[in-house]
């Protein structure tokens, strides 16, 4: 008998398998995780801050606020001179037209008034006439400059030195120079000769604005790095609402550049890959029958890989609260498949990666570790659906105590406590209501089988056990007394004690097929076997097994508990009509896989439990008389000749454990078996 290494079983291929597995859930976890994961507060002018205590990671400026700084570039503003071109080909164009079309209008000997007109006109544009699709800016044009430019040099004009088109037209019809023919004026159509020759010139003009608004100071002073900003409860003034605005954008403004998202998603990365590499590292070592297992492996990380996909979506979209998540669903799924260790190792992997992307990674560690420590004590022996509406209660309670218990470590007063999160942490503890569904859904998916489902087909009124009690009933009462044994062994040992007597209700169903061959269900003195030979008796007694296996795919029953149909007798033989056998040919070689049990032998410790307890069980019937002494060594033999056959080389059971059993099956056939007092008569 030896432990069994199972890391010794896994080839390469195995191996590659759950590397890759490792990188795909890394990959999988970084890829949904949100980028932008600096902290956001909602910062309320005069009430308390709610947050934790403040202090600047960093050097930052105190910004204005928006009408502070918008009344001072206003002011600067008042500076500013917009940029126009002074565009001299485009005048001189207008007035040659206007001298062509001059004659088509008027008779030639108005040619002295069309030279006024034209001397005029050059007068206008050689001034300039400003484009008013533009404004000039200033709150009054009589007050302002413009830049003109001319050729490669710009000067400085007052807004009264130039005309608008409008202010051009008056001009140059109020000239008294025309006057003598203002008759005439009417016919010319001035207004299609006087156009803009300063063209707005944009580009200049913004960049002059620009430097105007850059001459602005934007903060008003800096916060140090180690700075206290604020502290909780405290009352957020005008003053505090600028520092905190102030830490807020510059934030954002860090988090935005595309160097600190290169090194936050390698960051992101490497934090992921180092939980899931040392969860990985303990399966493999403590762990190891799980890590064999791929569907164990892959259902782990589903489950870690999905919950951090969920809370990374809800902090990416800020969608509710990550308190609605019922991350305590992981434990308990891996709790009621696996074991306690496992489970609490893939919650703290779990929480430790959800906690990277949120806000307030302390105090969701604490809440979730506490829902996953108290979901896992809850659920030590799961036998009904009623444990898990009770967990679900449990786990809402202490979350809401343990946020109870953070709230007044951070509030000067209890007038300063918020219940908010309460609320989230109570329709969390109603998702977890629906944990019983999921919990069959898994097991279906996954292949496992739960407590509550061993239980299920614990019940006598199962087809399959009622068929048995009717049809071999001495078979029947033999697994029933088995089942106790089995349990009680289990109990004692550390083993599954509900996997050990369902498996040993139904470790002998295969003889509901030919129930009176097997001794337990003959009455009357009759014996089939004495009609039969040796060998055709072996193969018949052996057949129960295949048999059971048969009527076990028929009625769908779990994997885990063929095995122990497989199982309990291992590859030992039917020894009876073995040794009956020899005897009768002593000098023929015997052929003794024709007596021979197709195993294998037990490979799990609660197997090994049924393969004891069948076998004391069926023998201790045949003891001629049932003291402690003949117990004692009944058990001791047929044991200790198991463990001389071998049967508990393949299995994960100590000495220790081995002797723990016998000492439960002497007890308990001893109670079974105990003498009973003789009553007295009633005399008459």
């Amino acid at each position: 008998m030896k432990h069994i290494d199972l890391k010794a079983n896994l080839t390469w291929h195995d191996v590659a398998l759950r590397v890759l597995l490792v990188l795909v859930t890394v990959t999988i976890v970084v890829w949904f995780m949100p980028r932008d994961t600096q902290q956001k507060f909602k910062i309320e002018l005069g009430k308390p801050w709610r947050y934790a205590d403040l202090t600047a990671p960093f050097d930052f400026p105190i910004y204005k606020s928006e009408a502070k700084l918008k009344a001072e570039c206003d002011s600067a503003l008042l500076q500013f001179e917009p940029y126009y071109i002074l565009s001299a080909e485009l005048g001189e164009e207008r007035v040659r037209t206007f001298v062509k079309e001059f004659n088509k209008v008027l008779p030639s000997g108005y040619d002295d008034y069309k030279s006024i007109i034209a001397n005029r006109m050059l007068q206008l544009y050689e001034k300039g006439i400003v484009d008013t699709k533009e404004p000039m800016g200033g709150d009054s044009d009589t007050l302002h400059t413009i830049r003109v430019v001319k050729g490669k040099t710009a000067v400085t004009l007052h807004s009264s030195e130039v005309f608008t088109a409008k202010q051009a037209y008056k001009r140059l019809v109020d000239d008294p120079m025309l006057q003598t023919h203002k008759e005439i004026l009417p016919e010319l159509n001035l207004n299609d000769y006087i156009v803009p020759n300063l063209i707005y010139d944009k580009e200049r003009s913004e960049g002059s604005r620009q430097e105007l608004i850059a001459t602005v100071p934007k903060a008003s002073g800096v916060a140090l790095r180690g700075q206290k900003l604020i502290d909780r409860g405290t009352i957020v003034d005008e003053q505090r609402y600028l520092l905190l605005e102030s830490f807020q954008k510059e934030s954002e403004r860090r988090y935005q550049d595309e160097s600190h998202l290169t090194t936050t998603v390698i960051g992101e990365a490497l934090y992921v890959l180092l939980l899931i590499s040392g969860f990985t590292i303990f399966l493999s070592i403590f762990r190891s029958d799980y890590f064999e297992n791929m569907r164990s492996v892959v259902m782990i990380y589903m489950l870690i890989v999905v919950f951090s996909v969920v809370a990374s979506l809800m902090v990416s979209h800020n969608v509710f609260h990550v308190f609605i998540v019922p991350f305590t669903m992981v434990p308990i799924f891996i709790r009621v498949f696996m074991d306690s260790r496992t489970a609490f190792m893939a919650h703290a992997v779990l929480v430790l990666i959800c906690a990277c992307v949120l806000q307030h990674p302390l105090e969701f560690i604490a809440v979730e570790m506490t829902a996953g420590l108290t979901a896992i004590l809850s659920l030590r022996d799961l036998s009904s659906r009623s444990q898990l509406l009770w967990t679900a209660a449990i786990v809402t309670a202490a979350c809401c105590l343990m946020t109870l218990a953070l709230d007044l470590i951070g509030a000067s007063s209890f007038d300063m406590l918020t219940f908010s999160d309460y609320n989230y942490l109570i329709i969390c503890g109603l998702v977890l209501f629906c944990s019983y569904p999921l919990l069959y859904i898994m097991e279906k998916t996954f292949g496992y089988t739960s407590n509550i489902t061993l239980i299920e087909l614990s019940d006598m009124n199962k087809d399959l056990l009622r068929r048995m009690s009717e049809e071999a009933p001495g078979t029947f009462q033999h697994s029933i007394q088995v089942s106790n044994l089995g349990a009680e062994i289990a109990r004692k040992i550390g083993a599954k004690a509900q996997l050990v007597r369902t498996g040993a209700l139904y470790h002998d169903i295969g003889k509901i097929q030919n129930p009176i061959y097997f001794t337990e269900n003959q009455s009357g003195g009759i014996n089939p076997h004495e009609q039969l030979s040796d060998i055709e008796s072996a193969q018949l007694i052996i057949s129960h097994v295949t048999e059971g296996l048969k009527l076990a795919d028929k009625y769908n029953l779990p994997d885990v508990i063929k095995q122990f149909i497989a199982t309990h007798h291992g590859l030992g033989k039917a020894k009876y009509f073995y040794v009956n056998y020899k005897n009768a040919h002593p000098d023929d070689d015997v052929d003794e896989l024709l007596f021979t049990y197709p195993g294998p032998n037990p490979f799990t410790k609660e197997q090994a439990i049924l393969m004891m307890a069948d076998a004391v069980e069926a023998a201790s019937r045949s003891l001629p008389d049932y003291t402690e002494q003949s117990i004692r060594s009944l058990v001791d033999r047929i044991i200790d000749g198991m463990l001389a056959d071998g049967f508990f080389r393949d299995c994960p059971i100590t000495f220790r454990d081995i002797q723990y059993s016998k000492t439960v099956l002497i007890e308990k056939l001893k109670t079974i078996y105990h003498t009973r007092i003789s009553y007295p008569e009633l005399k008459k």
